[in-house]
């Protein structure tokens, strides 16, 4: 099993400045989002079952999952959204763990938003919690989405707190600061993860 380093944070952290850094250094990234996609794209089973259940209104008109119609769907109804995470997360599941096991760097940057969430985190190795203050959170989600201080507060609401995440975390990246801060913090730790992918590579082998 390749070592894996389960990166998370909430919106507007900077997951994918960070993501992006590792994988500069020639590390695999395999991210929950990405997958995510992958698995509602026009031709894919869930596709169908999808908009067999919720009906044709759920698909643009070239033939590709409404997004926003579907999260207003679910975003109302508990049961709806059971029903949908039922569905796709062992799809989602079996994709990630085959581009895990496909990697062939020492170690595996897995980027999943909502570890905490989905009480995930004993799937890694190790937890990186990328850290940032809430107004940092809010005002980049904002410049990002082009939504409302009101809409960021909610999506804040449905995610885990700072604290929860933070209690998980094995590392945590500040990003508040610059760049250079973040990419000096990374190389720093990929050094770690490279000595403790090394180590966990020998045990198995003894």
């Amino acid at each position: 099993m390749v070592y894996t380093v389960a990166l998370t944070g909430g919106i507007g952290s900077g997951k994918s400045t960070i993501a992006d850094n590792f994988s500069r250094l020639g590390i695999t990234v395999v991210d929950a989002d990405v997958i995510a996609r992958q698995v509602v794209e026009p031709g894919q089973p869930a596709l169908r079952i999808i908009s067999d259940h919720f009906g044709d209104e759920i698909l643009l008109q070239d033939g590709t999952l409404n997004r926003r119609a579907l999260r207003a769907k679910i975003f109302s109804c508990e049961e709806e959204k059971k029903w949908l995470n039922a569905l796709l997360h062992p799809l989602i599941h079996q994709r990630t763990q085959a581009e895990i096991n496909q990697a062939l760097s020492p170690y595996v940057l897995w980027v999943v938003p909502l570890l905490i969430e989905n009480n995930l985190q004993q799937k890694a190795d190790r937890v990186l919690v990328v850290d940032v203050s809430p107004e940092v959170q809010i005002a980049r989600t904002i410049a990002r989405d082009k939504v409302s201080r009101e809409h960021v507060l909610q999506i804040l609401a449905a995610q885990a707190t700072r604290e929860a995440r933070l209690s998980a975390a094995d590392d945590v990246i500040n990003n508040d600061g610059g760049t250079a801060q973040v990419a000096a913090h990374v190389d720093r730790l990929h050094r770690q993860y490279l000595q403790l992918a090394a180590q966990a590579a020998q045990q198995e082998n003894e």
